[in-house]
């Protein structure tokens, strides 16, 4: 993985975005390194808050991650059984800085989301931190920046976006 290129980036990132629109969360998960951080800010905080300090809307460490996964995967998962039909767009897919083990990527996303009769769109930034294996990378830092002044009036998420 010496010579990253932003098509093999778009590729892992592109992978992601199908594994999350099919519902393969558990494979989904295995993305992650075990030090992982998966976050979204509230919409109303800088790019930089941080989790310790702020209300997130999601500020889960990989522990955390993998029990909102069980969760979903789980018929008792009201807000999401029957799961919602997802349709994600990633774009604008940039390298920022290259570490000697990781690399600094940034991507637009716009998640389409249907449940219930009701659409609804979530677009913004993600920041990610992706560490570089020998098969492949692996996701240390995820965020997603939402894009839009707040949550549709029922002010939940309860997809992975």
């Amino acid at each position: 993985m010496q010579s990253v290129t932003r098509t093999d980036v778009e590729d892992f990132l592109f992978n992601e975005a199908e594994l999350l629109d099919q519902w393969r969360l558990p494979e989904w998960l295995t993305l992650f390194t075990e030090d992982a951080r998966y976050e979204v800010p509230c919409t109303d905080l800088p790019t930089d808050a941080s989790s310790d300090t702020n209300l997130f809307y999601i500020a889960d460490d990989r522990m955390r991650l993998g029990e909102r996964v069980k969760r979903l995967m789980k018929r008792t998962a009201h807000a999401e059984f029957p799961h919602s039909k997802t349709s994600r767009i990633v774009g604008n897919v940039r390298i920022h800085a290259r570490h000697a083990d990781e690399i600094d990527v940034t991507s637009v996303f716009q998640t389409l989301r249907t449940k219930d009769g009701v659409t609804d769109l979530y677009f913004g930034t993600n920041k990610y931190r992706l560490a570089l294996r020998d098969d492949g990378f692996r996701i240390r830092e995820k965020r997603c920046l939402l894009g839009g002044e707040g949550l549709r009036p029922s002010g939940r998420i309860s997809i992975v976006l």
